[in-house]
């Protein structure tokens, strides 16, 4: 879904940054689909820039790794962006830190991706727990997507209203949610002239 969505106005020869690029998954799948694409990915874990190393090994040609935060990569300089499961570990203020620096390192129009776990509004455990069962293939277990969901309680979720106004806040407009499953929600969002 976020490669269709950049490739909506992502060249055929674009720049594409993904920022949390964990174990490169999305790297791999975006560089299978669009074999002129090259992207830049980001993320302050060595480890899993050491796993993403070996899942995208085919496409070295075309991706480079950067160990640290979306601030290491360079401003202006990208045709599109995602930023997948990442946004949910961060506070409020860290998060539109962080959509801001996206919106710095995007060309003006180039599309943001983003997904991660955001709530209607209340009841986070419960949303959570549902994602957790659901996630369990296995049976549905609904003490064990409980203790998932406490867990997962931790993090600084925000509400779907939150989460878009940050987007906006960062200076995105066009903020469309195209994706909803119990905890989990996607916007794509368009990089406004500064």
């Amino acid at each position: 879904m976020a490669m269709l969505l950049l490739s909506e106005r992502a060249q055929e020869a674009a720049h594409i940054l993904v920022v949390g690029a964990g174990g490169g998954m999305e790297l791999k799948a975006m560089a299978e689909a669009q074999r002129q694409w090259v992207f830049t990915g980001v993320d302050p874990s060595a480890a899993m820039l050491d796993l993403a190393r070996r899942n995208i090994e085919p496409f070295n040609d075309r991706i480079m790794l950067i160990e640290g935060t979306v601030d290491a990569a360079q401003s202006g300089s990208f045709d599109g962006a995602a930023c997948l499961l990442t946004l949910h570990f961060l506070d409020k203020s860290e998060r539109l830190l962080t959509l801001k620096d996206i919106h710095r390192r995007l060309k003006p129009d180039a599309r943001l991706v983003v997904a991660h776990h955001s709530v209607p509004s209340g009841g986070a455990e419960r949303w959570l727990a549902r994602s957790a069962a659901f996630a369990d293939r296995t049976s549905v277990d609904w003490g064990k997507a409980m203790a998932s969901a406490g867990m997962a309680g931790r993090l600084p979720l925000l509400s779907v209203a939150e989460e878009e106004a940050l987007l906006c806040e960062a200076g995105f407009s066009d903020v469309e949610l195209f994706y909803a499953a119990f905890s989990f929600r996607g916007w794509v969002a368009t990089a406004s002239s500064a």
